[in-house]
């Protein structure tokens, strides 16, 4: 946050005025650090995010079910003008290094239409390698859903996530998250309804949220103009339980502090509470 000694002055702090020892720290911190340290003289009025949401507000969040006529399960999850297409394909046996051990597996695979960005991006496969980027992100998926999962009630099965991203602005990889639960789920009541399982294999509900550091304010599922000028980026994947499965937080612009941290991590706990509550009640 660019400000000038005017704008520094005329911070008020509630309930006691000007404090002008404080006001002098801001104004004395070197620039890099000013945003950090202005972070909580900031009001409400004067903070403006891009989307002109509150700090912990989520963009509109919608999961459709049953989206694709022949996958096992299937959801089209909406985080703003983020979409993605997640399908659940079960496939009668594990990968070749899991056979024999009566324990399935739960996989995932990521990608980008060409236009999901604003320009046209190269397919992948016309490279014949994915990026690092697709494979971390891909990875990622697959470790939440597993950590959520049964794997020995499952069987000698292996059931294989593909996240499509349609459109992108911002948090693909949480929605494709979100998404792929809701996905993993309806594949799995599929083998159920069909006596090829006795239960869902599910142990909880699984969801993730972006949250960063944007003007020297946590902020809760940034979208790409957001994030892309963000000091700090982040990323959470909790359990309905709240328990969390993978913390991933960078420091884009300027480091952050353990306090920075923990509002994040604030935010992404509402957040994903809400997302596991708009889970619970799609598939009811």
């Amino acid at each position: 946050m660019n400000l000038s000694r005017r704008d520094v002055m005329t911070v008020l702090w509630p309930g006691m005025g000007p404090d002008r020892e404080r006001l002098h720290e801001i104004w004395e911190a070197p620039k890099h650090e000013r945003a950090q340290v202005t972070c909580a003289a900031c009001t409400t009025e004067e903070f403006m995010r891009p989307s002109k949401r509150a700090s912990d507000e989520l963009r509109a969040v919608s999961l459709e079910r049953n989206v694709t006529r022949y996958a096992e399960g299937s959801c089209l999850v909406k985080f703003g003008e983020t979409h993605v297409l997640c399908t659940a394909s079960l496939e009668d046996k594990p990968p070749q290094w899991l056979r024999g051990q009566g324990r399935g597996w739960v996989t995932a695979e990521y990608a980008m239409l060409p236009r999901a960005t604003h320009t046209r991006t190269r397919r992948e496969a016309t490279s014949g390698k994915q990026s690092g980027r697709t494979q971390e992100i891909q990875r990622l998926i697959g470790r939440s859903l597993r950590a959520v999962t049964d794997l020995q009630m499952l069987g000698e099965r292996q059931i294989t996530l593909d996240c499509d991203v349609l459109q992108a602005d911002g948090g693909t990889r949480t929605a494709a998250i979100t998404g792929a639960w809701v996905a993993l789920h309806d594949c799995l009541k599929w083998m159920r309804g069909r006596s090829i399982i006795k239960d869902i294999p599910l142990r909880d509900h699984v969801a993730a949220i972006s949250c960063g550091i944007s003007n020297g304010e946590a902020v809760l599922d940034l979208d790409y103009t957001e994030d892309s000028v963000a000091e700090t980026d982040a990323n959470f994947v909790m359990t309905g339980e709240g328990l969390l499965v993978e913390v991933q937080a960078t420091a884009e612009a300027a480091v952050f502090s353990e306090a920075a941290l923990v509002s994040m991590l604030s935010l992404a706990r509402s957040g994903i509470a809400k997302l596991i509550e708009l889970q619970k009640h799609t598939i009811a």
